[in-house]
């Protein structure tokens, strides 16, 4: 298959697309490097099947492949709140322009949804069925309902235009590839932990976290991908094992034996409290659940978050 993988220089998009390069596919790896890093796909560049083009979907785009897998939009408050028009409108106009692409072509569309459409879940767990309880004007809505309106439009298009879509809820995914400013937990914790400055949590730190391992979610959103067209999602993709915040910065500390104390901060507006996947679909239709325990996948990623930072310094 020939596939265009968009927001291919991010954090998950990269992964996901050297995967399928990997396993002998053509990519089509198109991103407008606003957050996405080139560093992430370098290696990539290489291999004749790989190509990349810079391009935003808020712009219409016409290309032959044969699928499409969507990880474009800012996923990092820090990001998506510095342009929050720009970070909706990729939710939306861009989605609704893939969506184009793929009813012209007849191809299938992956959506990298979010466990964020749940907003600050009033149950526990939050299966696929859980409406949400999301703020639609608050600081973080830029996100959260664009996504929430991504999916809207893959099923109306769906319904309407037979257009095979899938769906994936993705939960808290760390690994290696992260950016060191992102601004999200993992990264934060490691790189506070690793320079030795206060770790910041922010609230009292019982609020709770899913932390999925790259390779899981990869794993997860592969087999949608590459499930029957019948399966449309959407799908939980993430790790059913609550943590708190305040047990991740003291696992950070062990891990890097760091000499970081624990600060608190107040928290963000609509900061979600509690975050656990019900996995029964991923586990009924893909056969799917994760592998790698929190301890592991903390190792790896503070090997390559502590490279990074010493790369930095090298550099100046």
């Amino acid at each position: 298959m020939r596939i265009l993988v968009t927001g291919a220089s991010g954090f998950l998009g990269s992964h996901f697309a050297e995967k399928y390069l990997t396993d002998g596919h053509e990519i089509i790896a198109l991103d407008n490097f606003y957050t996405g890093k080139k560093e992430n796909i370098e290696h990539l560049m290489s291999d004749p099947n790989f190509e990349v083009l810079r391009h935003d979907i808020i712009q219409p785009i016409s290309v032959e492949v044969d699928a499409i897998a969507n990880f474009a939009c800012p996923a990092s408050p820090i990001h998506y709140q510095r342009y929050p028009v720009q970070t909706i409108q990729t939710s939306v106009i861009g989605v609704t322009n893939l969506l184009e692409l793929a009813k012209r072509l007849d191809i299938k569309i992956l959506q990298a949804s979010t466990s964020e459409v749940y907003g600050d879940p009033q149950v526990s767990e939050q299966s696929e069925s859980y409406w949400g309880n999301v703020n639609p004007i608050g600081i973080r809505s830029c996100y959260d309902e664009g996504k929430r309106v991504a999916e809207t439009l893959m099923f109306d298009y769906h319904r309407q235009y037979n257009v095979k879509i899938k769906i994936a809820r993705i939960f808290n995914t760390y690994g290696p590839r992260m950016a060191l400013d992102d601004g999200r937990v993992v990264t934060n914790f490691i790189v506070q932990a690793l320079k030795n400055e206060p770790i910041t949590i922010y609230g009292d730190g019982s609020q709770t976290r899913s932390f999925g391992f790259v390779s899981d979610t990869i794993d997860g959103l592969s087999r949608l991908f590459d499930s029957s067209d019948q399966i449309t999602g959407p799908i939980n993709i993430g790790n059913p094992k609550e943590f708190t915040i305040r047990e991740l910065a003291e696992e950070v500390v062990r891990l890097t034996n760091s000499n970081s104390e624990l600060v608190q901060n107040s928290l963000p507006m609509d900061d979600p409290l509690q975050r656990k996947p019900d996995i029964s679909k991923a586990r009924q239709y893909l056969n799917w659940e994760p592998k790698v325990q929190l301890e592991e996948g903390l190792r790896i990623t503070i090997t390559d978050i502590r490279s990074k930072i010493a790369l930095k310094r090298s550099h100046g």
